[in-house]
């Protein structure tokens, strides 16, 4: 007992150095189960002890009645307060013999009592001690749970740090690094960005052009072109010309001989015969862009979810020849000065005095790859079957592969098909006055079906298309305008 009291005393099972001495709830638990024990058996101790009170008492009464029965018979005498009055035969012994209960000899009640006591105590204290572990602990894990918080909220602080710097650094990577399925930005942000690379490329443009004309205006520079005598384009020594008249030059271009004159043949014929075709009807041309005399259509087509809309455009000019527009679309030496999408480009191979295959690579509009494109380019005349009808120039520019040119990782591939149709319409001056090019209509029909590869959003390829295509075509006839203004007619 004075073990357990010791054990189950407050200061013991409270105090600061039994936390110290590493008592853990487990513990705890092991020794509630004890006092239980020990309280369970307290408990029918003294529940023993109460019934076998209770069965003395009851004893007592019957052998009191039996004592009294007995005395009457024996004479008793009896006293005025009622108390029996025994006579010297040893009945007195006997009575209070019987007053003391059998069973409870051995039982301390006190001690139990005592004992009962210091287990409940005990009890209660564990479960302070208990409660104070639980509390701890509760406190142990929240710790944790801010720290693990914490870190979380640190690491996705430094996730999105990251992201933000690989977007900023992106432009460094490869062409496939921004461009694809997994692209880092979504849609939205794709077409932002190539709108925005478009508006600056604009303004460099209008800088370069505007310094140009400037240099131009102060120190004129002789041009020589096709339009002169003694004129030579990249392909040919000496241009063939039959002038009938000083304001006025017919050349006439010698029929190819090469390795791909079937394959040209072939390209002219299909676009003699579909792309003169008119827009209404089953073609299912949608008109996107109308501005003045430019028509721009387009059919929208995807392929293994890439755009391949082939583009078409009508469009008249004033004061230039289907020969000079073809002209100047085809020969290299003039491409820098309307182009302004290329980055550079080269001639791989002259296959003739009108045919050349050419490499070249466009400027990169970031998020997109850079693309580079390899094809054959090929200027024809078709004369007219009726001679009411005029003649027709054409240059085509269609995909081709070459040992000189294989793809590179650093761009990516596109295929094209692209023809520019030009037809010449001549109103006779009145009188005896020569053709001026006041009479001169030259009827655009340019058509180009492009292949980018790679990947981008079918959204931004169309807007782009139609953003970059009618300007291309205004700022590519108004070239050949200001180039021809003061130049022989070339027919």
């Amino acid at each position: 007992m004075l073990s357990l009291t010791s054990a189950t005393s407050g200061f013991s099972a409270t105090s600061t150095s039994s936390f110290k001495k590493g008592h853990r709830l487990r513990e705890k638990l092991a020794e509630m189960e004890t006092f239980r024990d020990i309280l369970c058996r307290q408990v029918d101790t003294l529940q023993k002890y109460f019934d076998s009170c209770s069965d003395a008492v009851s004893k007592d009464e019957l052998q009191r009645d039996k004592v009294v029965e007995d005395d009457e018979d024996d004479f008793p005498n009896t006293r005025s307060d009622g108390e029996f009055l025994h006579n010297n035969n040893g009945s007195k012994e006997k009575l209070f013999q019987s007053l003391i209960p059998k069973g409870i000899i051995g039982i301390d009640f006190k001690g139990e009592a005592i004992t009962f006591k210091a287990t409940t105590a005990g009890i209660l204290a564990t479960l302070s001690h208990c409660i104070d572990l639980m509390v701890k602990r509760e406190d142990c894990w929240q710790k944790r749970l801010d720290k693990e918080m914490e870190k979380r909220r640190r690491i996705e602080e430094s996730y999105k740090s990251a992201l933000n710097e690989l977007k900023k650094k992106s432009h460094f990577g490869g062409p496939d690094y921004e461009e694809g399925p997994n692209s880092l930005i979504n849609e939205d942000e794709f077409f932002d960005a190539v709108e925005a690379a478009l508006d600056r490329q604009d303004k460099i443009e209008e800088r370069c052009q505007t310094e140009k004309t400037r240099i131009q205006r102060s120190s004129p520079v002789p041009l020589v072109d096709v339009h002169s005598n003694t004129g030579s384009h990249r392909f040919s020594n000496k241009p063939r010309y039959s002038q009938s008249s000083p304001a006025l030059v017919v050349r006439s271009l010698p029929r190819d001989d090469h390795r791909f004159s079937t394959e040209v043949e072939e390209m002219v014929q299909n676009h003699m015969t579909y792309s003169l075709q008119d827009v209404g009807g089953d073609a299912n041309w949608q008109l996107v862009v109308e501005e003045g005399e430019m028509k721009v259509y387009r059919r929208e087509v995807e392929e293994n979810g890439i755009v391949l809309d082939p583009l078409k455009a009508t469009h008249s000019v004033k004061g230039v020849t289907g020969h000079e527009v073809c002209h100047y679309f085809w020969d290299t030496a003039y491409r820098n000065d309307w182009e302004t999408t290329i980055e550079n480009f080269n001639v791989v191979e002259a296959l003739s005095e009108n045919a050349a295959i050419i490499y070249q690579t466009h400027k990169r509009v970031w998020p997109a790859s850079q693309r580079d494109v390899l094809y054959l380019s090929a200027m024809r005349k078709i004369v007219a079957n009726n001679e009411n009808d005029p003649d027709t120039w054409l240059v085509c520019n269609f995909s081709v592969d070459h040992d000189d040119a294989q793809p590179s990782n650093r761009c990516v591939r596109a295929k094209i098909n692209i023809a520019m149709i030009c037809q010449t319409l001549v109103s006779p001056p009145e009188g005896d006055k020569e053709i001026s090019r006041d009479n001169l209509l030259c009827k655009i029909t340019y058509v180009a079906n492009v292949n980018p590869g790679g990947w981008a959003p079918a959204s931004v390829l169309r807007a782009v298309a139609k953003r970059e295509y009618p300007k291309f075509l205004k700022r590519f006839t108004s070239y050949v305008q200001e180039k021809t203004a003061s130049k022989p007619i070339l027919f």
